[in-house]
């Protein structure tokens, strides 16, 4: 495809085959990160980016076995179970959060499901965290439909459950719950009409043919999530997945920039392993379409850039940050 041709990155669709993606990761790299760069720009602002906070709930017990997880029971990790935190001490979290400059204050529980017996305290949650501004995400594991309801009800703005990878691969990385259960639960989220937060995570042992099928299974949803989170694998000590290989830094810019064209008007959140990455791989990130970044120390358990690096970062490339408009 020429360059003049670009535009036709901007139609918004549902019926991706594999081998039409594994032709974008085949592009030159040169021709990717334009084309991605001009599908980025006829759809945001190039030199903004999103900010997000995310805070631990309810940390550690989990009874999923996820390969990548310190928080499962099912690994020696060093992550112990902690009860679901007050809510006043939520709220403090999120008014430091917003004085910080996050837009969003995403919640985050060790949970396979969310129980009815929590339902009503997690809904508290949202609508405090609500009243001060801020946009409210939460992942909580599994949801069935009146909880989903319920949450909206609250004023919870985005539902964040990730593929993790390809249907083909997920059996590698997970066996306690299935690819459908989480299929079942983002279609929950939607008919609350609650946005989608869902994506994924690179370097868990696949190959580029998974990467491709996971970015078909977002794509190819009934819409598009507004938030697509691509993680870069953290290797925990204790987990399943500590002593996996590095993958290419440049394979995943590829995959930020597939996803920007795949879902051009979605938020692409450059996610965890960010500390792990340098300032030179991640402005390479944000020149791919990346648009989104988790703000703050931690993502759950695991290390996060601190702040004052982050600004930096930003100051250094022009970029700034703003409220995300949908």
């Amino acid at each position: 495809m020429s360059e003049n041709q670009s535009n036709t990155d901007q139609t918004i669709r549902h019926d991706w085959k594999i081998e039409e993606i594994e032709a974008l990761y085949n592009l030159p790299f040169a021709d990717l990160m334009y084309r991605a760069q001009t599908s980025h720009r006829e759809n945001f602002d190039p030199n903004t980016v999103q900010v997000s906070t995310l805070l631990s709930i309810k940390t550690g017990g989990c009874a999923e076995d996820c390969g990548y997880c310190p928080q499962s029971v099912h690994h020696e990790s060093s992550v112990k179970a902690e009860p679901l935190m007050p809510l006043d001490q939520v709220i403090a979290n999120a008014t430091e959060a917003k004085e910080s400059g996050a837009s969003r204050f995403c919640m985050g529980a060790a949970w396979r499901n969310l129980k009815d017996r929590d339902l009503e305290r997690v809904a508290d949650m949202v609508s405090g965290v609500k009243d001060l501004g801020l946009e409210t995400c939460v992942t909580l594991g599994m949801l069935e439909e009146h909880q989903a309801k319920r949450l909206k009800d609250a004023g919870l703005d985005y539902y964040n459950h990730n593929l993790d990878t390809s249907p083909e691969f997920y059996g590698e990385v997970i066996s306690t719950r299935t690819y459908q259960d989480r299929l079942d639960t983002l279609s929950y989220v939607r008919d609350a009409d609650i946005n989608v937060c869902s994506g994924g995570i690179v370097g868990m042992g696949e190959n580029d043919v998974d990467r491709a099928g996971m970015l078909m299974g977002l794509a190819n949803m009934p819409s598009h999530p507004q938030s697509v989170p691509i993680n870069l694998l953290v290797k925990v000590e204790g987990t399943p997945l500590a002593e996996n290989d590095d993958i290419d830094p440049l394979e995943f810019v590829k995959t930020i920039a597939v996803t920007r064209l795949m879902m051009p008007k979605s938020y692409v959140r450059l996610s965890a392993g960010r500390e792990s990455m340098s300032d030179e791989l991640q402005a390479m990130c944000f020149l791919a379409g990346a648009n989104s970044i988790f703000y703050g120390d931690k993502l759950l358990t695991t290390n996060n850039p601190d702040t004052h690096h982050d600004l930096k970062l930003f100051e250094r490339l022009g970029i700034s940050t703003s409220v995300a408009n949908h």
